[in-house]
Parts: structure tokens; sequence; C-alpha cells
């Protein structure tokens, strides 16, 4: 598992673009968006044991 910033300059410019994704979106609207990119990212990575490593992490686990 990776912890390291990896975006490095493009870090701010991915921060805002995902602002602007949620802007005028409900509560709602905005949670489903963050499941969606959690379940593409994760098809993306494609491996289980990564994936458990790093949602342990995200929960503080």
């Amino acid at each position: 598992m990776t912890l390291e910033d990896k975006l490095g300059p493009n870090g701010d410019a991915f921060y805002n673009t995902l602002m602007n994704t949620h802007e005028g979106l409900t509560d709602a609207q905005s949670h489903a968006l963050n499941a969606r990119l959690v379940l593409i990212l994760a098809n993306e990575i494609g491996d289980l044991q990564k994936l458990t490593a790093l949602l342990m992490a995200a929960k503080g686990v």
C-alpha cells in the first residue's frame, strides 16, 4: 500500500476538480457520486487484498 503523495503538484487541481464535480448536488447525490467513484477506483485497482488494506487505512484501523 502506497500512501505517499503520487499526485504531486496536481493534487490541488484534482481536489478542485473533485469539489467542482460535487457543486450543485444534494447531499444524497454527492454521497452517490462518492460511492460510484469508490467503486470505479476499486475496479481500476482490482486487487481485493490491497483494497481491504486501503479501506482499513482510511478507517484508521
